[in-house]
């Protein structure tokens, strides 16, 4: 192996694991970190990847997704690279894995205590829609002063009877900081709470870590007479596995002009699929159960 362990070095390994306590130490609180070159471009997961590069044990299994998917070019060729520099067992299985590094998603099934969740972050501010001097919103977190995203989501309302972020919904951590939770869809947010699970949000390019500890409120802005909504599929199911209960993305089929749709979880939706053709296969229970 011509790389060191993991690739990063291990002072930058230490520093990052000190700073991952920091973080879990005061949840939501954004710390920066000295990000360090990769392989990869910068906006294309570097943030977690570091992260994961740096908790990186011999004995750990790694998963990677992309919005979902572990078979997209990003997620592949993300696992390939830590299967490289670190010889670690990589699955596609939620349940086996004790790190899984995601863009933009929260596995169907579940996390349980022994398992990290480190997301891939772009901005990880999520101010910077009403606010975009670094100085000023590092000053707004201090202070708590939080009233520009609440005249924010107000304005919202009136324009479209509705408040529209559709993704990177802010949400207060431990009933102090505003957070971003990543591009996330509405769907997972309520997976954040008072989770048995350790989550990890790294940026790379804006050099910074967060965390939300094990058993941490969650709440998602919301108004009293305008209530946080998920996205809703009723009616709808996995054209696959038949799943109603899941995330779905909407297809469009070029030829026929018709639109379907797959569970977002691709991993999640094989599983059904087995099952469902008479095949023993575990399946992690819903994060509201």
């Amino acid at each position: 192996m011509i790389y060191n362990y993991g690739f990063l070095d291990e002072n930058t390994k230490k520093e990052i694991r000190r700073k991952i306590l920091k973080a879990v130490s005061i949840p939501g609180y954004q710390v920066p970190f000295g990000s360090r070159e990769l392989p990869i471009a910068k906006g294309w997961g570097t943030g977690g990847l570091q992260l994961t590069l740096s908790l990186l044990g011999e004995s750990d299994v790694v998963k990677v997704i992309d919005q979902g998917s572990d078979d997209s070019t990003n997620a592949c060729n993300i696992s390939n690279f830590i299967s490289s520099v670190s010889n670690v067992e990589t699955t596609k299985d939620t349940l086996k894995s004790t790190l899984i590094q995601t863009r933009h998603r929260i596995p169907e099934e579940k996390l349980m205590s022994n398992q990290i969740l480190i997301f891939q972050v772009p901005i990880p501010e999520t101010l910077r829609i009403v606010e975009p001097s670094e100085v000023e919103t590092r000053r707004m977190h201090s202070e708590e002063d939080y009233s520009r995203m609440w005249v924010y989501l107000y304005e919202d309302i009136v324009k479209f009877d509705d408040i529209s972020i559709a993704a990177e919904y802010p949400c207060k951590v431990n009933d102090r900081y505003l957070m971003n939770p990543s591009p996330i869809p509405r769907f997972d947010i309520k997976k954040l709470n008072m989770s048995d699970n350790l989550f990890l949000f790294g940026a790379g390019r804006e050099k910074r870590i967060y965390a939300i500890p094990p058993y941490t409120k969650v709440e998602p802005l919301e108004f009293d007479d305008y209530k946080f909504e998920e996205e809703k599929f009723e009616g709808k199911h996995c054209s696959l596995c038949k799943s109603s209960n899941t995330f779905l993305d909407e297809v469009y089929d070029g030829d026929t002009n018709e639109k379907y749709y797959s569970c977002s979880d691709t991993s999640y939706c094989e599983k059904v699929r087995l099952r469902n053709d008479g095949v023993d296969v575990a399946i992690g229970g819903a994060w509201n159960e």
